[in-house]
């Protein structure tokens, strides 16, 4: 990793490229080989949700065929086969994505609003969910079955009556066992066999065989967080999301061994990941530099680790606690890893973050799989404005007005003062009449 040194060259180096790359020069060759001409990355999805959109099960068929070079004769998956999938799964890994589900549904019980209402003052708040919710699987060459939980539990928690997801399918022509069978742990009532743009716009527009949601959450590739952006205002989305990213504070109490073990387990996500170390030690950076270079050879995306780890990643060393905390909330990280002595005691300086881990033991794969929060967090930096998919997400504020005739009349009368100014007399009326009639 690069070590760099001071705060304004460490400033400089985080703030650069602080956004999500929704470009891409492969696009330009698919959209030729898939439309007949070259696009941009805009264009491109534009186009593929307009086709869903306009013709249904049978544009995504065709899609499908030239995207992916194989037919498809339907998209849903039958209900039995998530018991059964279930049920091929080894008992461990039944055991695991049980207890991640239980920890997952007790940490969102308890994230629940409350609605409320004060008669005194006539006004409260009720929360109420969204009817449906449509959640994207990564698949293809990878699984995903913590996803599945990570994002369908929060919305059935939150009260959510119909719950789908969408997956690609493997080389094989299937969802992966463990993928079905988180959602047969999780209780989704529809599952798809769809992927890429194609799937966001039928989640988003509905086909024949596939029902338009509420709400569409998840992470994926390039494609489906442009065509996200398309549909954001038709439907709901969560947020669009770019490579994840882990940033670890230490110092010289921090074990430099556990340090590197994180900063890779981030780093073998994808070649874009981005590890970063932030520390006040100089000593700390040396160790945990030396412990990197001797175990990212030792993992299975050695290649994809060392790649995110030259390219993306960094050791940034500063004067203090202070300094890192101020570069980290200028980062905005989606895993803000604290791996310092008394770590309680930094939590009231963090601004912005997805998810804050205290200690050597809340270590940040804990969070990805059963921690209790879901893993679908904000990258990129929009943890400045945006927070992790939560029950929240899935519910709507609804405000609730019922003002007593004495106050309406007080009240009235600020109002009709204030619409005057903004030339809406209409609006001085409706509030002035009940005090001519009623008072």
């Amino acid at each position: 990793m690069n070590i760099i040194k001071g705060f304004n060259k460490s400033k400089s180096f985080l703030s650069a490229n602080r956004f999500i790359n929704l470009s891409s020069d492969s696009i330009l060759q698919s959209s030729q080989m898939v439309f007949g001409e070259p696009l941009d990355a805009h264009s491109y999805v534009q186009k593929i949700v307009d086709q869903v959109r306009n013709n249904g099960d049978q544009a995504i068929k065709d899609l499908v065929l030239k995207i992916e070079g194989h037919e498809t004769n339907g998209f849903v998956i039958n209900q039995e086969k998530l018991e059964d999938a279930y049920n091929k799964i080894p008992k461990n890994l039944q055991k695991a994505l049980t207890l991640s589900s239980e920890r997952i549904s007790e940490f969102h019980k308890k994230s629940l609003p409350k609605s409320w209402y004060d008669e005194t003052e006539g006004y409260g708040q009720n929360f109420i969910p969204v009817n449906s919710v449509g959640a994207y699987i990564p698949g293809g060459t990878a699984r995903y079955p913590s996803t599945v939980l990570m994002s369908t539990i929060p919305a059935k928690i939150a009260g959510v009556k119909k719950i789908s997801i969408t997956c690609p399918i493997n080389s094989n022509g299937d969802i992966p066992d463990s993928v079905l069978a988180a959602a047969y742990i999780a209780k989704v009532d529809k599952v798809y066999g769809v992927g890429g743009a194609q799937a966001v716009a039928a989640l988003a527009y509905g086909t024949e065989t596939i029902e338009p949601v509420d709400i569409i959450c998840g992470p994926g590739n390039l494609f489906v967080t442009l065509a996200k952006k398309i549909v954001f205002g038709d439907v709901g989305i969560d947020g669009l999301y770019g490579p994840t990213e882990t940033l670890v504070i230490a110092d010289n109490y921090s074990n430099p061994t556990l340090v590197a073990a994180d900063l890779i387990a981030q780093a073998e996500h994808d070649e874009l990941a981005k590890p970063i170390l932030i520390t006040n030690s100089n000593d700390i950076a040396t160790k945990v530099q030396s412990e990197l270079d001797i175990r990212v050879s030792r993992i299975t995306r050695n290649s994809i680790a060392q790649s995110s780890l030259q390219d993306q990643g960094a050791i940034c060393v500063v004067n203090s606690i202070e300094e890192s905390l101020t570069l980290a909330n200028i980062f905005a990280p989606e895993h803000l890893c604290l791996a310092v002595e008394s770590p309680e005691k930094w939590v009231p300086f963090v601004l912005n973050a997805g998810m804050i881990f205290l200690g050597e033991f809340s270590h940040e794969v804990l969070g990805d799989y059963g921690a209790g929060p879901s893993h679908v967090m904000p990258t990129a930096g929009t943890a400045r404005f945006n927070s992790g998919l939560g029950v929240q997400t899935f519910q709507k504020t609804v405000p609730i007005v019922n003002i007593s005739k004495s106050n309406s009349i007080k009240i009235g009368e600020l109002a009709a003062t204030i619409a005057k100014e903004e030339g809406l007399t209409g609006h001085a009326e409706a509030a002035e009449i009940r005090k001519e009639l009623f008072e």
